[in-house]
């Protein structure tokens, strides 16, 4: 939960508040930590993956709308680097979770 609540730059707390909201729609569960028994992870349930799924063609659109089109295409490039180095911390937490 710590390293989630960091990828998303908010509080424990508030991470906790969150997948409780997410786990009462059955969007999430939490797995008990297996390097820590203390700990929980916040896990997709299939009908979570479906809600990701359904909402990921209207938040791209919304990127494209408000960012990318935006961009000078000569510029396009530098604001994908950009983009990278900032996706790049959360998708180690999320590749690293992955794995264990």
């Amino acid at each position: 939960m710590s390293e989630l609540a960091l990828a998303c730059d908010l509080s424990l707390s508030g991470m906790t508040r969150l997948v409780t909201r997410l786990e009462a729609g059955g969007l999430v569960e939490r797995v008990q930590c297996a390097e820590d028994a203390r700990g929980y992870k916040a896990v997709l349930t299939d009908a979570g993956l479906a809600r990701l799924e359904e909402a990921y063609p209207s938040h791209l659109a919304g990127i494209r709308r408000h960012i990318v089109d935006h961009v000078d295409p000569a510029a396009l490039p530098v604001l994908t680097q950009t983009m990278e180095r900032i996706g790049v911390p959360a998708a180690e937490i999320i590749r690293s979770n992955a794995r264990s």
